[in-house]
């Protein structure tokens, strides 16, 4: 059974072209658009995802009808244009005719980020929450899952107007960033804040300004936020720019999300009694939250894609568990578009000892908004001047910091990964660094790092790489960062490689050759 996953008609459009569980392909469409976030499927990323051979079945990742007539509620807040999109079925029936004929289901949009989580995992029981800004009507999920007999079952649910997602989407815009996209520099603004505005948020625009037991199933209950903040929710002293007070802004939302994702894992522990946790959804992406959800589980998985562009894997996934019960194949998350040739070894590893920022274009593309080996940009990160020469290059705030990649086996010597953990290979998480002024590029204001692991199996030749380079260097870390400036897509392929180059003045390596 081949089955074709769509996610689409939001933002971040994708597919996930599946064959008897083996996940063949996934891509996403702004790598083929070269439009930041674009949400219609595109014919190239369509025709490569068919290069697999023609689907028995196409799943698309939610409920189109009950995501119109949600919207048709909100006619009063919303611009008439989102109403008159088509859907994603009414797309491929117009640009696709060849699928003609094949039969369209759908999932629910919540019930595919489950899916795309626990059905990648290697857990046989677990507790998967979902939280993000909205689906058809859910902002927020509790599914139990337990392998034997099946079992997937909804047991909490958050409805719209409630939104933890829209919340912080909100505060994005407040501070003058784009609201979902930015989210995450909101992220790293919040580490050169102080939270004085978190009890003002907690009062003014959730339910319950304090958590206790007893309305602990209400944690995420926000005020309507779907239009933003009002206007003089807080008194900005300058009309722009990214002075303090909007760092402290950053600081205090931060916070907030932190305890509320918290408060909501609580509840999802004390539904499940799993120590496994399944996260999943926009806010799965913020990566500082997620390191304190070892507070309550002892285990935690992130599938590498959690937002929505990851649901076409959901949905796909999904449809094959309910017709099999079992799992997709999960191995890694290189599954998009190939770039032939032996990955760079030794030309890493000369860019490195001659100083230069650099990029590699290799292998096929990650699936999901980080880079992990494929299409990075790379730099020794022990220099002091390092980060604010690859931010200069990637046109993104100075503040904003980069990933260390190191050698799994080193990197108890270099941080204090969450929980129990000893291996971090997708960037999921933030661990304190022991020895910061050693690696000053890849450690964040509040002297945190999202440390990306490798080990042989993960890849082997970016360990070989970093293996080359730890003998010469006596460093086991390299500067980690996607192959892209600031509101353009990351490289998909050896022409976009080569136009990088061209525009940028940066070296890329595509092969060893």
């Amino acid at each position: 059974m081949r089955i074709l996953g769509v996610s689409c008609m939001f933002h971040d459009a994708s597919v996930t072209m599946i064959d008897n569980g083996k996940i063949v392909f996934a891509g996403h469409a702004e790598r083929y658009s070269r439009k930041k976030n674009d949400a219609f499927l595109h014919r190239d990323l369509m025709t490569e995802a068919l290069s697999y051979g023609m689907p028995d079945e196409i799943v698309v990742h939610e409920d189109s009808q009950l995501k119109a007539k949600r919207r048709q509620r909100q006619m009063q807040q919303l611009n008439a244009e989102l109403l008159a999109e088509p859907t994603a079925e009414q797309w491929l029936k117009k640009f696709y005719p060849q699928l003609d004929g094949i039969p369209v289901k759908h999932t629910l949009h919540h019930q595919s980020h489950a899916a795309a989580g626990v059905l990648t995992s290697n857990f046989d029981d677990a507790a998967i929450m979902t939280i993000d800004a909205i689906g058809e009507v859910q902002t927020a999920t509790i599914y139990r899952y337990e392998h034997r007999g099946g079992k997937f079952e909804l047991v909490h649910e958050v409805n719209f107007p409630n939104s933890l997602g829209l919340f912080y989407s909100a505060i994005t815009a407040y501070v003058g960033l784009k609201p979902m996209e930015d989210e995450y520099v909101l992220m790293g603004m919040a580490a050169y804040g102080v939270p004085q505005y978190a009890d003002l948020m907690r009062r003014k625009l959730f339910k319950h300004p304090t958590i206790t037991d007893e309305n602990r199933g209400e944690c995420l209950h926000t005020i309507d936020l779907s239009t933003g903040l009002p206007e003089d929710f807080i008194h900005l002293y300058t009309a722009g720019g990214m002075e303090q007070q909007k760092y402290d802004i950053a600081a205090s939302a931060q916070l907030v999300c932190e305890e509320r994702i918290l408060d909501y894992a609580e509840l999802a522990y004390k539904y499940t009694h799993s120590k496994n946790l399944v996260f999943m959804g926009g806010c799965a992406l913020n990566c500082v939250a997620n390191s304190r959800l070892f507070e309550i589980f002892d285990e935690v998985h992130i599938m590498p894609n959690p937002g929505d562009a990851g649901s076409s894997l959901g949905a796909a996934a999904f449809l094959h568990f309910a017709d099999t019960l079992r799992k997709v194949d999960w191995v890694d998350p290189y599954l998009g578009t190939n770039i032939e040739g032996a990955w760079p070894v030794s030309k890493f590893v000369e860019s490195l000892m001659q100083g230069e920022i650099f990029g590699v274009a290799n292998g096929r593309a990650e699936f999901g908004p980080r880079a992990l080996g494929n299409r990075s940009l790379f730099a020794d990160p022990r220099g002091e001047e390092i980060k604010d020469r690859v931010n200069e290059i990637k046109r993104r705030q100075k503040f904003r910091p980069f990933a260390p990649i190191i050698l799994e086996h080193h990197v108890d010597d270099w941080f204090e990964l969450p929980g129990k953990q000893t291996q971090s290979p997708y960037m999921q998480f933030v661990a304190k660094c022991k020895r910061p002024d050693e690696i000053p590029a890849v450690v964040h204001g509040d002297g945190t790092s999202r440390v990306q692991t490798v080990n042989e199996k993960q890849h082997p030749e970016l360990y070989e790489a970093l293996s080359e380079w730890h003998k010469v260097s006596g460093c086991p870390i390299v500067l980690n960062t996607s192959l892209n400036v600031k509101g353009q897509p990351i490289v998909n392929t050896i022409e976009d490689a080569e136009a990088f180059t061209k525009h940028y003045n940066i070296r890329v390596h595509t092969s060893d050759n």
